[in-house]
């Protein structure tokens, strides 16, 4: 989703503390590399103990061992410039009773936009995808940053947009996308299996 950008909340720093923060984000770094940049979250004890010894809340080192284990959501997102061509893709694969399809693929200067589209019979009124809420994460391959920018739906349909850079080849041929279904927040608790298209 398309992140609003963050504003400084007040003019006041202290200078003494500058060389502190500096050592701050060597340590951020220094844990992504000792980590692979994969460090997981620390148990809540480790928390509480780390709150007491250094008088610190509790609440605020949740905070901040959460941002910095979903660190992805703060990737520099691209925004679609130079719209070129819609490249027809017309792919499907059933799973459950749920048609998941690529209509079409945006192609800009920039980037790709994949559209990706669920459908699913509700005549039934009861089916568990109507009530629950999900996001899907979009997975090609190394060279590609892919996130979603938006998504919407209701009656038997929901719609996802998915911003991909660089922007992938007029000829989208052997080209694998791989979606993942989880239940936010979390992104490592994936809900069934991949769902694979290959174009």
């Amino acid at each position: 989703m398309e992140r609003i950008a963050y504003k400084r909340p007040t003019t006041h720093y202290d200078e003494r503390i500058k060389q502190i923060d500096e050592k701050i984000c060597e340590l951020i770094n220094q844990r992504k590399n000792t980590s692979d940049n994969n460090p997981g979250y620390p148990p809540f004890e480790y928390i509480s103990n780390w709150a007491e010894k250094f008088n610190l809340y509790e609440d605020l080192l949740k905070s901040v061992f959460g941002s910095l284990w979903n660190e992805k959501m703060y990737t520099p997102l691209v925004k679609p410039e130079g719209f070129r061509m819609n490249l027809p893709v017309l792919k499907s694969r059933e799973i459950d009773n749920r048609l998941f399809s690529i209509m079409a693929i945006r192609q800009y200067s920039n980037s790709s936009v994949v559209n990706f589209n669920i459908d699913w019979d509700n005549t039934g009124d009861k089916l568990e995808y109507q009530s629950r809420h999900v996001n899907f994460e979009l997975l090609i391959s190394e060279q590609y940053e892919c996130w979603m920018s938006d998504g919407c739906g209701g009656g038997g349909h929901f719609h996802y947009n998915f911003i991909v850079s660089p922007p992938l080849p007029d000829n989208l041929s052997g080209i694998e996308l791989i979606f993942k279904e989880f239940e936010p927040p979390f992104t490592d608790k994936q809900i069934g299996g991949d769902i694979v298209i290959q174009l």
